[in-house]
């Protein structure tokens, strides 16, 4: 007798209904079994443990692929602050940047705040996007030290500005990263939150408008994803 329910392990659906289902993990704030709960409703057979390892599983190459595709400018000016994350209790630190219109620079998740993981940030950031002319930040002495411990290492002159008002736009983009991570209820490990977090960054990224990708074609908030995954999908089949 037929269910009308879909097969999980069927060829013709598992590699499509995974990665629908590893983007609905990192684009809308829902905890994971209710994400599970909607696509039984659907006719969906897939266990949320399934969808998390696939995203553990190809959030990093999607995430390389996006760096290396990503074709839109970056102002040389930039907005940094940090935030907290929650991981099976004890918080942690996220350093976050973006730049004057709001694009995301880079974020990096640490267990401690101090200069030298405030430095390792901003190397990290100025990698793919070289030296800004001016950085915004707040008034915590890590972030200064930092700065002033790179231009002296470069010899670059980099303005830096600690007025409050001019890091709003970095703060309503923690929020907007926080309302997907809230339903989770923390993180249970800091391994798993260093993979996921870039995952839910990802499609922030993308949301945040059109996307200039290689080839110059604007795409759509879900075209990017699932053209950055295309190349991955013959691997799906190893988490069935």
């Amino acid at each position: 007798m037929r269910t009308g329910r879909i097969d999980f392990k069927d060829p013709r659906f598992e590699q499509d209904i995974l990665l629908t289902s590893v983007r609905g993990y990192r684009a809308y704030p829902l905890p994971d079994r209710d994400r599970e709960a909607r696509l039984a409703e659907r006719g969906v057979d897939v266990d949320h443990s399934r969808v998390y390892r696939g995203v553990q599983k190809f959030t990093p190459p999607l995430e390389v692929a996006f760096r290396k595709g990503q074709k839109r400018p970056v102002s040389m000016r930039w907005r940094m602050d940090e935030t907290t994350i929650k991981i099976q209790g004890p918080w942690k630190s996220l350093d976050r940047a973006v730049n004057q219109e709001g694009q995301t620079l880079d974020v990096r998740l640490t267990v401690h705040r101090d200069q030298k993981t405030a430095r390792r940030f901003f190397k990290k950031a100025i990698g793919p996007h070289s030296l800004p002319e001016k950085v915004t930040i707040d008034k915590g002495g890590a972030n200064t030290a930092a700065l002033d411990a790179l231009q002296e290492e470069t010899g670059a002159a980099i303005e830096v500005s600690q007025i409050n008002h001019l890091n709003n736009r970095v703060e309503q983009d923690h929020r907007t990263v926080k309302r997907i991570i809230r339903p989770m209820r923390g993180f249970h490990t800091f391994r798993s939150t260093r993979v996921t977090l870039p995952g839910i960054e990802l499609l922030h990224r993308i949301k945040k408008g059109p996307m200039q990708m290689t080839g110059g074609r604007v795409l759509s908030a879900a075209e990017p994803f699932y053209s950055l995954a295309a190349s991955f999908r013959p691997e799906i089949s190893e988490l069935v």
